[in-house]
């Protein structure tokens, strides 16, 4: 990729494991992936767009390999995230994980961490599934689905009192708005 190609997604910024579940949404109704060849990117590509979003670019290469192992991690959260009480769901993040480990190390800063993987090709995924587990050591019930029917998209509610609903209030919140305004002024 010699030029930077823009993320086509419509939400993005959102923790590594959510944004890794966003790479699939709907566009005019229409299901759609980042990772499957569309908007004129190849699948690679695709994975080279997301790794650059998610601020994975410099540590992790795009290619195949980490690829298939990136599509294992996000079918892995996609099923912890629908079900958390899902004991499969759970040995499947449990197995990606397997492929990498935190290395506990001393820096000039003090006590620090690195994570490392036998095959660098599942450091994307792992990471995804790491920061899964860190999403579940904050409050409870954080990691939502938007409230739009027609939206696939999953965000981190960090709002102070944890009623957020939407995955952008600047699309699916203005449409649900917008929905229930018309149907008051139909009523009337």
């Amino acid at each position: 990729m010699t030029e930077r190609t823009a993320d086509p997604r419509p939400l993005t910024g959102e923790p590594v494991c959510l944004d890794l579940l966003n790479t699939r949404w709907a566009e005019d109704g229409v299901p759609a992936d980042l990772f499957a060849g569309a908007h004129g990117l190849t699948r690679v590509e695709g994975l080279a767009v997301w790794l650059e979003s998610a601020g994975l670019a410099g540590r992790f290469r795009a290619d195949a390999a980490t690829l298939v192992h990136l599509l294992t991690a996000r079918e892995s959260l996609a099923r912890a995230v629908a079900d958390p009480a899902d004991a499969s769901a759970r040995a499947l993040i449990d197995a990606v994980l397997d492929h990498g480990r935190i290395r506990a190390t001393l820096t000039a800063e003090g006590p620090g961490e690195r994570a490392e993987f036998a095959d660098p090709a599942w450091g994307p995924a792992w990471t995804a599934a790491r920061d899964y587990l860190d999403l579940l050591t904050g409050p409870p019930g954080r990691i939502r689905k938007c409230a739009s029917e027609s939206c696939v998209l999953h965000f981190h509610d960090t709002s102070r009192n944890g009623t957020r609903r939407w995955c952008s209030m600047a699309a699916c919140g203005n449409r649900a708005k917008a929905s229930r305004h018309y149907a008051r002024t139909r009523e009337r």
